[in-house]
């Protein structure tokens, strides 16, 4: 057996987590991402801090990393972070070197949607749309059973389409795209924007503190019954529907699988969706409407994903377990 690490580094966080030769997650630990503000060896000392404690300081065999980003075809740079300060930067080569371990690199959606195909709600399917919500949106697609990575290797951005022509400003430098309405950043911003002076749930666990509000807060809130918290996962899951519509119309998969941190609502993020996804595609009543349901794997899925291209690229075995 060898000793996988998957890291999934995303515009808020650093998850790596140790990963069987059957893709069962065996630990994991977790760092806050400092951010697209500051250098590109930050975010990259934090990543080699994580996988050196989950790996207990032992020599690990290979490291597959999930990147929040456009990601070459060779898989050996981050084109572009929307969220993270990787600009064309040789990631792999770095920090092969740091670590002194093979490292596999791919985009973060790519990664989850390759562990949902092979060991979680996609499991046997001939084709998927995987969405992760987390500080944006990132996607990941499997055709004939196979993922999709298109010809430069950077397909599965959906979440800079743009949905609303001249709307909210995006981290990537235009306007309106789909993650400014459906995230856990939208999420975040639909609560400030409506955090009033009354004592509710919201207001108490940020201290009335807008700028303190964060994505865990309003789930907790909504599961309290406030009813700011649940506007927002219902403005976020229906807004993730009319997206979803357009990528049903136009890929057809016989699965929707949604991932991320947001998706741990469960049903009161899907369950709007489902609902605007109804009636946003285009002769939903002459089709079958692919269902849509949360990725088995949680907010792990993209780590997972990621040991398991690292298995394959040393020779280990991918065993749908």
């Amino acid at each position: 057996m060898g000793r996988w690490v998957g890291v999934d580094v995303g515009g808020t966080k650093v998850l790596a987590g140790l990963v069987a030769d059957t893709g069962e997650l065996l630990r994991s630990v977790r760092r806050s991402t400092p951010g697209r503000l500051v250098s590109a060896e930050v975010v990259e000392d934090t990543i080699v801090s994580a996988v050196t404690e989950v790996a207990g300081g032992e020599p690990v065999t290979a490291v597959g990393l999930a990147a929040a980003g456009f990601v070459d075809g060779s898989g050996g740079r981050v084109v572009f972070a929307p969220h993270l300060p990787w600009r064309g930067e040789d990631v792999r080569s770095r920090l092969s070197t740091r670590l002194d371990a093979r490292v596999v690199l791919d985009n973060d959606a790519t990664c989850a949607a390759h562990a949902e195909a092979t060991y979680g709600a996609g499991r046997g399917m001939s084709s998927l749309l995987l969405v992760t919500l987390g500080t944006g949106i990132g996607g990941g697609l499997v055709l004939d059973g196979r993922v999709w990575r298109g010809d430069q290797g950077m397909a599965g951005e959906f979440g800079h389409m743009q949905v609303v022509p001249d709307g909210a400003p995006c981290e990537c430098g235009r306007r309106g795209c789909w993650e400014q309405y459906s995230s856990g950043s939208a999420l975040v911003r639909y609560a400030r924007a409506r955090l009033g002076t009354d004592p509710t749930v919201l207001t108490e666990l940020c201290e009335g503190d807008p700028e303190r509000l964060t994505g865990p807060m309003v789930t907790a809130a909504a599961e309290d019954g406030d009813l700011v918290a649940r506007g927002a996962f219902t403005s976020v899951g229906r807004w993730l529907g009319v997206g979803l519509a357009n990528l049903v119309a136009a890929f057809d998969p016989a699965l929707i699988v949604v991932g991320g941190g947001v998706s741990v609502a469960g049903d009161r993020l899907l369950e709007p969706a489902r609902e605007a996804l109804g009636r946003s595609l285009v002769g939903a009543e002459h089709r079958e409407v692919p269902p849509l349901v949360p990725a088995a794997l949680g907010p792990e899925a993209g780590l997972i994903g990621a040991a398991a291209l690292a298995m394959a690229a040393r020779g280990g075995s991918v065993d749908p377990g």
